[in-house]
């Protein structure tokens, strides 16, 4: 049986997933789409790390060669509905409402299409989004129509629209807990650099590992099993009692020092990858 990450870029985390399998006897390798739909076969595992373009605008290329290799009897976690579930936020907000999961309210602004009046302030962000790029914090009417006269700019805005999203009031932080088939497997804390109220470490932020508190962990299995996910990242806004589901990743990054229960967070990750795989493959 070989295990392929399924990724147009060989980060660093998927490059650690595939080492980690290595470690466990298994052929591995990091392939694009195009090269895993070649090389796999029936009863292979495929994890889908296809992540956001970079100009915002929808998923990475690839959906229809997962489509295609789960067709042919290979074992693809992370499947692509699980992606566009994941990666798109208005779906993302959709799929945790359905499910019952504290999550800000959401609201779609796009050309030709009739639109509540969010309440302000508000959160506007693409759809497609990541690395906490054009994601602005509105306070007044007229920073959102400033935002949006300049966002409308934007290829992505073009294609999709924008969110807006309530505001969930900023303590400085966040934590980013990582789901693996179902299980907790690492986590951290992430602090806003100095000036900065998004917590993005591309955006100056510093991050640190964290045993999560058992409502966040709950609360991250509940968000992955919403859409589906079979490695996801969920983020989660504190709020003065509890937490508030902000976003989902279906190609998370992640670091060692995410482990929880002191072990390898990689090898943890793909251990329960496999599980999830074996059952799947024993109840076909």
């Amino acid at each position: 049986m070989k295990f392929v990450v399924v990724a147009h870029k060989p980060s660093e985390t998927n490059v650690a997933l595939a080492g980690a399998a290595a470690s466990l006897g298994l052929p591995a390798s990091v392939l694009p789409p195009r090269d895993s739909l070649r090389n796999l076969e029936p009863g292979d595992v495929a994890l889908g790390r296809l992540d956001v373009r970079e100009d915002l605008d929808g998923i990475e290329t690839g959906t229809e060669h997962l489509e295609r290799c789960a067709a042919s009897g290979v074992n693809v976690l992370n499947p692509p509905c699980a992606l566009v579930a994941a990666h798109d936020k208005l779906l993302t907000a959709r799929a945790l409402r359905r499910a019952g999961l504290p999550h800000p309210r959401t609201w779609l602004i796009a050309e030709g299409a009739p639109t509540p009046a969010p309440e302000l302030p508000v959160v506007l962000k693409p759809r497609f989004g990541s690395w906490g790029r054009d994601v602005v914090l509105c306070r007044t009417a007229d920073e959102v129509e400033d935002a949006l006269a300049e966002l409308t700019r934007r290829s992505w805005f073009r294609e999709h629209g924008v969110l807006a999203q309530e505001v969930v009031p900023p303590l400085g932080w966040d934590l980013r807990i990582v789901v693996a088939g179902g299980r907790v497997v690492g986590a951290a804390r992430r602090t806003a650099g100095a000036g900065e109220w998004r917590t993005n470490v591309s955006l100056g932020g510093r991050s640190e590992p964290v045993d999560p508190p058992p409502l966040a962990r709950t609360l991250a299995l509940s968000a992955a099993a919403a859409v589906r996910g079979d490695l996801v990242g969920v983020d989660l806004l504190p709020t003065r009692a509890a937490f508030v589901i902000s976003e989902i990743n279906g190609a998370v990054d992640f670091r060692p020092q995410y482990a929880v229960d002191f072990t390898d967070v990689y090898t943890d990750a793909v251990l329960q990858l496999l599980r999830v795989a074996h059952a799947r493959r024993v109840a076909a």
